[in-house]
């Protein structure tokens, strides 16, 4: 039956054209056209103008506004990945930080997407504070016409996981928005729910009608260089050095790696991942305390990969840290009532889980049913460790340094050991390799104007990428003034790079060099006793527009430092305490008081 204007939304001219076409066209071709325009209709650009049909309904916005809040920038690489998934489905895509989206925008929006890690215990991390504060305070808005969905990151190991996620979640409910796909609470080993969660996200937002059968089992991202997190690359080890002076109660590793053939490329501020291998000696208390053999073949991931017991114990899963859903796993392998019991006792089994390890674990309870693999079956991958890049890539082409403590202890009657750090200070040679990766990360980075002064705060380890600033700014020929504050126990064992700082400060790539170190006097003096000594110059230095950057520990040196920065500004500023916390939370949005803290 031919086409009639009268009958159809063509003119005359398409009529005729579609006339002389359709008649021709085989079975197979026609299928073919229809699964063509079905396609290019759902492909169609943002903003592209869609005659609604008689009876139905307008297709759903293609504008997807993802915002991320990232510490360590885990978030805002998921964020960017998703992002780009979203444009190869024909969406258009705003990504943007937290710090960086205007609160007030929210009301537009039609399709939201949160990426956001928990950082400390519970709380949002440094760029998604002042988000977060809006949309739980007073001057929200009422979201009806909002859809979203929440991607959170966590670690399970910590009593507040996946928090801000939740918090997100949960309140632009409250607002009024609906759910384009249940939040997804990520542990660390991320990517494959991550992944999952973008499926059930990027079906919604294409809708019913756009649903056809597929050979694509999961979400895969493009453009990712050849080594990223899921595929590491295995660097050598140039050179392992100990910085800590003979009598030195710490010790701490400064690693050379090479990245030569691997392509990787990082700025300062930057971490670099390492997968570790646990201690053998904790592997084998583990399979002899269970009698397990060590040589049986056991798989390791979901993809049905096999290895040796021992060796997946050593390289695949982690067996340091107890988490709440691994001890609720486990209770279901017992045959007796006592770790079920514990479980019901929420303080006790905080209490139990902090500094035990699984060996504790499978020692304390039992009699245990099932095999080593139904054992295995309920650990966490093995995670990667972040540690923050100690060196520039223009001065060192093709190699990467970090600057790693040694963590030792005891608990329970038993020595512990830190995974990674203990492994850099121990076992690895010069020679041998270890696989790594490069985590970007843009909440810390220096500025892009050379002449842009900045203030570096960085006691122990800290030091790290303050090292990686300093090389930058050298061979680049910088010419703003720098000012550190560095901290340790004692000058003549643990002042870490003292040379490299000294011919610095010698040279004037460094402007200024406070140190504290606290057991070296009768009263123990810390870095931000130093910033105290010289509130009046570090007050001058921030309102001439220095960066201040933190970079440690955050439950004691960056809490205290944060403190004495608001302490300063009431005491040289002439500032109320509100207007001085306002004055920080102004710098960390404008990217002038940056942390990477741990």
């Amino acid at each position: 039956m031919p086409l009639q204007v009268t009958n159809s939304p063509f003119n005359q001219e398409q009529s005729d054209l579609l006339n002389q076409l359709l008649p021709s066209l085989s079975p197979s071709q026609k299928m073919w056209l229809a699964g063509y325009l079905a396609a290019t209709e759902q492909a169609a650009p943002a903003g592209t103008a869609v005659q609604q049909s008689p009876g139905g309904s307008a297709h759903a916005s293609k504008d997807v506004t993802i915002l991320y809040g990232s510490q360590t920038g885990n978030a805002q690489g998921l964020a960017q990945k998703s992002g780009r998934k979203l444009e190869e489905n024909g969406f258009k895509v705003t990504v943007s930080s937290m710090s960086d989206f205007k609160p007030n925008s929210l009301k537009k929006l039609e399709n939201l997407l949160i990426a956001v890690s928990t950082h400390g215990e519970g709380d949002p991390p440094d760029n998604a504070l002042t988000f977060h504060e809006f949309l739980h305070g007073k001057r929200a808005p009422k979201l009806e016409g909002l859809r979203y969905s929440v991607l959170s990151l966590g670690d399970s190991s910590y009593e507040q996981f996946c928090q801000t996620g939740k918090e997100f979640d949960s309140r632009l409910e409250e607002l009024g928005a609906s759910r384009l796909a249940p939040r997804e609470d990520c542990d660390l080993d991320y990517d494959e729910p991550a992944a999952e969660w973008l499926e059930k996200v990027l079906a919604e937002l294409q809708g019913a009608e756009a649903q056809c059968p597929s050979n694509d089992k999961e979400i895969t991202y493009s453009g990712e260089s050849t080594y990223t997190r899921t595929n590491p690359f295995h660097a050598e080890i140039l050179e392992s050095i100990n910085l800590n002076g003979r009598g030195s109660d710490k010790e701490t590793t400064h690693l050379e790696l090479s990245l030569e053939g691997s392509g990787l490329s990082y700025e300062p501020g930057d971490s670099l991942g390492i997968y570790p291998e646990n201690d053998p000696a904790l592997v084998n208390l583990i399979i002899e305390e269970m009698k397990w053999d060590e040589d049986e073949t056991v798989k390791v991931n979901k993809q049905g990969e096999t290895k040796s017991l021992k060796e997946a114990l050593t390289s695949n899963f982690e067996i340091t840290v107890l988490t709440k859903p691994l001890v609720e796993q486990a209770a279901k392998l017992t045959g007796g009532k006592e770790l079920g019991e514990l479980l019901a006792r929420e303080e006790e089994l905080k209490t139990y889980m902090k500094g035990r390890d699984l060996l504790d674990l499978l020692t304390d309870f039992g009699p245990w049913n099932g095999t080593a693999q139904d054992v295995l079956n309920i650990l966490r991958k093995i995670p990667g460790r972040l540690y923050s890049i100690a060196s520039s890539l223009e001065a060192n082409p093709d190699e990467v340094h970090l600057t790693i403590g040694a963590v030792r202890y005891e608990s329970y009657g038993r020595s512990r050991s830190g995974v990674c750090s203990i492994l850099c200070a121990e076992r690895l040679q010069p020679g041998d390799t270890i696989p790594v990766y490069v985590q970007s990360n843009q909440n810390f980075k220096l500025p892009e104007d050379g002449d842009t002064p900045i203030i570096m705060i960085g006691p122990g380890t800290g030091i790290a990428p303050f090292r990686s600033f300093m090389q930058e700014r050298e061979e680049k020929g910088a010419g703003g003034e720098s000012w550190l504050f560095f901290g340790d126990r004692h000058f003549v064992t643990d002042f870490l790079y003292q040379t490299e700082w000294q011919k610095w400060l010698k040279d004037g790539v460094l402007t200024k060099m406070d140190v504290a170190f606290s057991r070296d006097t009768a009263e123990k003096v810390y870095v931000q006793h130093r910033m105290l000594e010289n509130s009046k110059e570090l007050y001058e230095w921030i309102q001439s527009g220095a960066i201040v950057y933190v970079c440690g520990d955050e439950k004691n040196m960056a809490h205290d430092v944060h403190n004495t920065l608001i302490a300063i500004l009431i005491q040289e500023g002439k500032m109320a305490k509100e207007e001085a916390e306002a004055y920080i939370a102004e710098m960390q949005q404008q990217k002038r008081y940056q942390r990477d803290v741990y």
